[in-house]
């Protein structure tokens, strides 16, 4: 799945590029600017869709990995407040570490991690 991604995003990187190429040539006759100008915007769409495709998911949308990670952990803080205040901050605590156990770094997304053979060669683990 990974290859087709960037190979699509390559072709749309092209078809931009060209698309860009056109528009600035269109944009630079008085006459062709209107043409030149959505050609332009255009071309930066298909950029910027390309750049896309290239990034992993929780990277391209963190927001929404981020929630995927909560579900659950408010219902058990809302019970704990029930039970006082020393209980609630327990748990809320539990939750929030959960969350960020459950949510990947967006940084190991773009950046793997090191193999672990190489993590004791450099001292690390």
């Amino acid at each position: 799945m990974k290859p087709m991604r960037w190979l699509a995003a390559g072709l749309l990187w092209i078809l931009a590029g060209l698309l860009g190429l056109v528009g600035g040539l269109l944009s630079v006759t008085i006459i062709l600017l209107p043409l030149g100008i959505p050609i332009l915007m255009l071309a930066r769409r298909l950029f910027s869709l390309s750049g896309r495709l290239v990034l992993p998911r929780p990277v391209q949308h963190p927001l929404q990995e981020s929630g995927k990670a909560l579900k659950g952990g408010g219902k058990d803080v809302s019970k704990a407040a029930r039970g006082g205040a020393k209980s609630a901050r327990r748990k809320g605590r539990k939750a929030l570490k959960k969350t960020r156990d459950a949510m990947p770094s967006p940084v190991d997304a773009v950046v793997p991690k090191p193999r672990r053979g190489l993590r004791k060669r450099i001292g690390l683990g």
